[in-house]
């Protein structure tokens, strides 16, 4: 039997819990007794914290999203030097995806974009990274053409991301974050209002 805690400690706890076998599994082939099992706890007292599995989901993906911006935000530069901020801000994101896989996964696994609800809450992450990169643009450009460059930012680490997870082996984000700020950088510097 799991040890007795104050009730925001053990929601912390079974949120992490819950966090690790949702992105083993998937929402679909993971039950309630399973993450209870995990937690080392009945179902009943998962009960007490989370009226239903999707309540629990919907509140992982809260959890893995705060875990996600947290990460990228804490990472924040004062560093005038755009090329050396744009490859610490990658550095950040894939330090995350390194030291995090499971919340990368229950993010962008395909288990959260099935569902309309599920893939709205991620959205909304999405875009809060989004809005941390755009003010990181410092091109001459207007601010519709700053945020597309924002999101195509995410999406390339994304991308990139999902193919270094998928392929299993451990990354060294440092290398990774050298290689993409490259790319990033270069395309950065050659973007200009349209004429």
């Amino acid at each position: 039997m799991a040890m007795r805690l104050p009730a925001p400690e053990r929601r912390e706890q079974l949120l992490s819990v819950a966090l690790t076998v949702f992105a083993q599994h998937g929402y679909h082939d993971t039950s309630m007794n399973d993450v209870a099992e995990a937690a080392g706890i009945t179902k009943p007292v998962l009960y007490q914290h989370f009226a239903s599995k999707r309540e629990l989901f919907l509140d992982v993906i809260e959890e893995a999203g705060h875990r996600m911006i947290s990460a990228i935000t804490t990472q924040a530069t004062t560093d005038t030097d755009g090329r050396r901020r744009t490859e610490l801000g990658f550095r950040a994101y894939f330090t995350w995806v390194a030291e995090d896989h499971d919340a990368f996964l229950l993010l962008f696994g395909s288990g959260s974009r099935r569902d309309a609800e599920f893939a709205d809450a991620v959205r909304q992450f999405t875009s809060k990274v989004a809005d941390a990169i755009e003010p990181l643009i410092t091109a001459d450009i207007d601010a519709s053409h700053r945020r597309t460059l924002a999101y195509a930012i995410v999406g390339m680490t994304e991308a990139i991301s999902r193919r270094l997870v998928e392929d299993g082996a451990k990354f060294d984000p440092d290398f990774v974050a050298r290689q993409v700020s490259d790319l990033a950088w270069a395309g950065l510097r050659a973007v200009q209002r349209p004429r």
